[in-house]
């Protein structure tokens, strides 16, 4: 039996209807896999070395199939989108055309030449952001994504606390945290106040809200759960706790995630495995929400 048909059959056992999307309210694209950072979890193995970035051309077929739905969110992601040179001249126009735009930000790209100016713009657009720091300590952040990434990244905060992010009006500012290892994460409410506290008591940061995600077993996680013989052990830990309350909200049935050259997927982890969505529509330049919905 493949592991999808073990996966559906689970959610059977559980009383959930087949997993399904049943509507979109997001396009998340992927502007690329070039980013200042390699790190250590990188589910799409994105590196300074990449050179996978979508052109202007996949940008205005993204513009328009977002104008094909309405206000629909337009969830920007990568590698660091910030690297991708039509960044601005992208959101700008999905602005223009009244999307609502999340950009998700590794914070220290904000200080490289290629995104000086970047926060003040993200603001000025109103864009929400959502920031990666695995952990409020230094030598955890440092294992993970490397020397300096740490305070590269408590710089960037402050500066986008200075522009009004992260007080909790209309500059949303939210934090991811990706677990160290094969262990799942804690619970995400009593790490929020953790974060909460230590980035304020200690770094004078502050920010609206955290999310914790499990890592999947992909990229270069699965390459560390591989070289340390810890993947069987890590897959029955997922299995062992999985969670059918977590079926209704998955990302994948109220969105449609687009790559870089344009092909379409379910997730951002799908993308990262090469499997494409399973219906006719393959490609954002066919986009057809009406064949989608419901795939």
């Amino acid at each position: 039996m493949s592991p999808m048909n073990a996966f559906d059959e689970r959610i059977e056992r559980a009383g959930k209807a087949s997993l399904t999307c049943q509507r979109i309210d997001t396009l998340q694209v992927n502007l690329g896999r070039k980013c200042n950072q390699a790190c250590a979890h990188c589910h799409q193995e994105a590196s300074p070395q990449r050179d996978e970035l979508m052109d202007w051309s996949t940008m205005e077929q993204v513009i328009s199939a977002a104008d094909s739905m309405g206000d629909v969110m337009v969830d920007i992601t990568g590698g660091a989108p910030e690297l991708n040179p039509h960044l601005r001249r992208f959101v700008t126009q999905l602005r223009r055309h009244g999307h609502p735009v999340m950009v998700r930000t590794n914070l220290t790209c904000l200080l490289e030449p290629e995104g000086e100016g970047m926060a003040e713009f993200y603001a000025e657009q109103g864009v929400e952001l959502i920031a990666s720091l695995n952990c409020y300590e230094e030598e955890e952040v440092r294992i993970q994504r490397g020397e300096g990434v740490f305070e590269g990244s408590i710089k960037a905060l402050h500066m986008l606390n200075d522009l009004g992010y992260g007080k909790g009006g209309d500059l949303t500012l939210n934090l991811v945290y990706n677990h160290i290892g094969a262990c799942l994460p804690p619970p995400q409410g009593t790490l929020e106040d953790d974060y909460h506290r230590i980035l304020q008591e200690e770094f004078g940061v502050t920010f609206d809200h955290l999310f914790t995600i499990t890592n999947m077993p992909l990229g270069r996680f699965r390459q560390h759960l591989e070289e340390t013989g810890q993947l069987d052990d890590y897959m029955e830990l997922l299995e062992g706790r999985f969670n059918a309350e977590t079926v209704d909200p998955l990302m994948c049935r109220t969105q449609v995630c687009v790559r870089w050259d344009g092909a379409l997927f379910d997730c951002d982890f799908n993308m990262a495995r090469g499997i494409p969505v399973d219906c006719t529509v393959g490609h954002i330049a066919q986009f057809d929400p009406r064949v989608l919905e419901g795939r």
